[in-house]
């Protein structure tokens, strides 16, 4: 591996770990920092699609996956009051790959931890990037510790507020508010629940999916006003209310939550920066150049895939720039197809207009998602 002998990675995340998993299989000495001491997860459960799972096949990590996770091959639509509308089937990408299914966020993380810790040179926690400055051979970092390194190649992946994009492109744009909020908490799975179920035609737009032989996770998006923020204790009578109404495993879900639930809430972002992503050695890769909603539940499978491009890029490329060139070429317009396809299905949620652009979207993404990488 000749262009790339050291690699910083920022950010200890989902596009941080893989980067660093592809990037030492290529033989290159790879460094980690992340700015929580603690390198905590957030979140409950996460869907996962066929073009992720064939990323975490890339990865090597689709075993452990069907080991933690649940697979599912199909997606059934209820009314809000439990009432089944239909269910749509989902072939898989290829024959030794689930169709999709669901997995919890701290199991996720655990598995690429795990094998981050035996890949990586060294990994700094509570730690994060002072000044960064780069010439033709590479790039010199200062931490916030008072360490200074240099590096052929440093990858921004510390997520939707990115302090290494503000670094590398000081006039970057922020990330945007979308106008709606995503609820999430776990419950147990009841037998009947075995693949994602989706509540229609309410004003708030709900589902279920398992994530576990005996977990499953609750979303919920609702519009909100900017800005809107509530306080941690109050999330679970919060959640509650919304889902007054709902009957089938939303209303059993709501039936579970008790003041000592975890309920995440999250207003929805996005950010798209314009191309190149890449300076003469630094990249930024995930959420930090791409960071999107979860209407097509590929956010993760997204910064993964950055990875595994990335990857392939390096190992065919003669030069660094050429690699550059070559990743966003494969990478740019997937990735603003996600975001923009996403935005504009929040949009229509937020309308109450029912047309078929929405299901015609969803159907235009995933069949694109589906091509090769």
């Amino acid at each position: 591996m000749p262009l790339i002998r050291t690699a910083l990675v920022v950010g200890g995340g989902i596009a941080g770990m893989s980067t660093t998993l592809v990037l030492s299989r290529l033989g290159v000495a790879v460094d980690v920092i992340d700015q929580d001491p603690a390198w905590r997860v957030y979140g409950a459960g996460i869907s996962i699609t066929g073009p992720t799972l064939r990323a975490f096949q890339r990865l090597g990590i689709l075993d452990e996956f069907r080991q933690h996770g649940y697979c599912s091959a199909s997606t059934r639509l209820f009314s809000p009051t439990g009432h089944p509308i239909g269910e749509v089937a989902i072939p898989p990408l290829a024959a030794d790959l689930p169709s999709g299914g669901g997995i919890m966020r701290p199991v996720l993380h655990e598995i690429l931890a795990s094998r981050t810790r035996a890949a990586a040179a060294d990994i700094r926690l509570g730690v994060t990037i002072d000044n960064y400055a780069e010439d033709a051979d590479g790039a010199e970092v200062t931490f916030s510790d008072g360490r200074t390194g240099r590096y052929d190649l440093v990858i921004g992946a510390d997520g939707i507020y990115s302090r290494t994009r503000g670094l590398l492109f000081p006039d970057a744009p922020k990330p945007r508010f979308t106008g709606q909020a995503c609820w999430r908490t776990t419950a147990p799975r009841p037998d009947g629940v075995t693949g994602v179920e989706m509540f229609l035609g309410a004003p708030i737009k709900a589902g279920v999916n398992p994530c576990s032989p005996d977990q499953m996770y609750l979303f919920a998006l609702e519009a909100i006003a900017p800005n809107t923020r509530h306080a941690e204790a109050d999330l679970p009578d919060l959640l509650r209310e919304r889902l007054a109404g709902f009957g089938g495993s939303i209303g059993f879900v709501r039936d579970q939550i008790s003041d000592r639930s975890v309920v995440n809430f999250r207003p929805l972002e996005v950010l798209l920066l314009p191309g190149p992503w890449h300076t003469r050695r630094g990249l930024l890769i995930g959420d930090a150049a791409h960071a999107t909603t979860p209407h097509l539940a590929s956010g993760a499978g997204m910064a993964m895939e950055d990875a595994v491009v990335l990857g392939d890029v390096l190992a065919g490329a003669d030069s660094l720039s050429a690699a550059f060139g070559a990743f966003m070429a494969r990478r740019y317009d997937r990735a603003a197809m996600v975001v923009n396809n996403s935005v504009r299905l929040g949009e229509i949620e937020l309308s109450g207009v029912h047309s078929d652009e929405h299901p015609r979207l969803m159907n235009q993404a995933m069949a694109a998602l589906a091509q090769p990488l």
